[in-house]
């Protein structure tokens, strides 16, 4: 009988027990082994990003620029403002509440420096470009291959296929490793007295992110019902056996099925439906941003790092582009996040592998959001354009 392979979630799980309980039996050489390994990925994972920001999103705005349309804009645009707007609210509500579950507990890293086991060696491998001109040279690309007609050498073909080859990079080297770095890092952490203090501040904020997702679902369908003057209530619970899917599927794309036909059913018409929630798969991501967004802060709060509000504005904005594309692969959307915790936030490698460790950890909720307000952007579409449900049944388009 065929053993099936633990899911991400469990291994990074596993990793991170075996990180604690390792660091008190393993002696400082091995420690040091695994802080090597750590740089060594690290190193790598900075090279990546940017390319990986480059393929994503220029595949994204050639797809979207071959459908060029006032349809489009909009859903983009509801899309892109429903995700920043869900970044806004995890702000405002994290700067109000985390205060008083952390309290004290604040771990500067001048304290725990010293501590922390040191690599053998290291290998310099700066990135080819930073995070902006990674953005900027995938809009070029993305529209570029939305204007330029196909030729015997297409360029959205290349860019495809670079999007294809980062996919497969991630998929088969950088996930399949996250473990054993995931293990690293706790095992240093643990060994430099910080575990303690970040993983008693997760336990007590994941409630808090948890209801902010409720919280920011109730917005999306309320205004929504502002549009299409149905009871967003109602509509929110149509939605349900599409959020379940979520859960169970931790992908969006393998949910658009009972996303459509939950669409559908709320009596959005099947024409603005199968438009709108292929396309919000890929591009509306307020579940995502809301827990990248709260973690983020939570880690600088407990780190003492200094931030504000302007400073997770501009986060939030680039964050909202350089995440379109990323919920085909595993773990894409925090891969594409890492970039501009490090530019915008000032996160170093540790603070960003815990940012993957407590992301995967709660990633069935942040799609289950994600896919869920697609809904609720359906209804604001179809309401702008005036299009109404058909009694007859018919097939949905995909």
């Amino acid at each position: 009988m065929k053993i099936r392979k633990p899911g991400l979630l469990l291994r990074i799980i596993i990793a991170i027990a075996a990180g604690i309980g390792a660091a008190y039996i393993l002696p400082l050489p091995a420690a040091r082994c695994f802080a090597t390994f750590n740089a060594l990925f690290s190193s790598f994972l900075s090279f990546i990003i940017p390319l990986l920001i480059v393929g994503f999103v220029a595949s994204a705005i050639a797809d979207i620029g071959k459908r060029a349309g006032a349809m489009l804009l909009a859903t983009v645009g509801v899309a892109y403002l429903m995700t920043f707007g869900s970044g806004v609210l995890a702000y405002f509500t994290a700067t109000g509440t985390f205060p008083a579950l952390i309290g004290d507990t604040v771990l500067s890293a001048d304290t725990v420096a010293a501590q922390a086991p040191q690599p053998f060696f290291t290998i310099p491998l700066e990135p080819l470009f930073g995070i902006t001109a990674a953005l900027a040279l995938a809009f070029v690309l993305g529209f570029g291959c939305a204007t330029i007609p196909e030729s015997t050498v297409s360029l959205k073909g290349f860019v495809n296929d670079f999007r294809n080859l980062i996919r497969l990079l991630i998929e088969k080297a950088i996930v399949p490793l996250l473990p054993l770095y995931i293990f690293g890092i706790f095992l240093s952490m643990t060994i430099e007295g910080a575990v303690a203090p970040i993983l008693s501040t997760f336990i007590k904020i994941i409630a808090i992110i948890f209801v902010l997702h409720i919280a920011v679902l109730l917005i999306q369908f309320s205004i929504a019902a502002l549009f299409s003057g149905k009871n967003p209530v109602k509509s929110l619970i149509s939605m349900l056996p599409a959020y379940a899917t979520a859960l169970g599927t931790q992908s969006s794309a393998a949910t658009i099925p009972v996303t459509l036909e939950r669409t559908v059913a709320m009596g959005v018409d099947k024409e603005t439906a199968g438009f709108v929630i292929p396309l919000c798969a890929t591009i509306h991501m307020s579940g995502s941003t809301l827990k990248i967004v709260s973690c983020a802060i939570a880690i600088m709060m407990v780190r003492d790092m200094p931030f504000d509000f302007p400073m997770f504005a501009t986060f939030i904005a680039m964050l909202g582009i350089t995440i379109v594309a990323a919920p085909g692969v595993p773990g894409g959307a925090i891969m594409a996040a890492l970039a501009v915790l490090s530019s915008v936030l000032g996160f170093s490698e540790a603070d960003n592998a815990l940012m993957i460790a407590l992301y995967i950890a709660m990633d069935s909720f942040g799609t289950a959001c994600n896919i869920t307000g697609d809904g609720a952007i359906a209804q604001i579409i179809a309401r702008i354009f005036k299009r109404k449900a058909m009694p007859e049944t018919a097939s949905v388009n995909c």
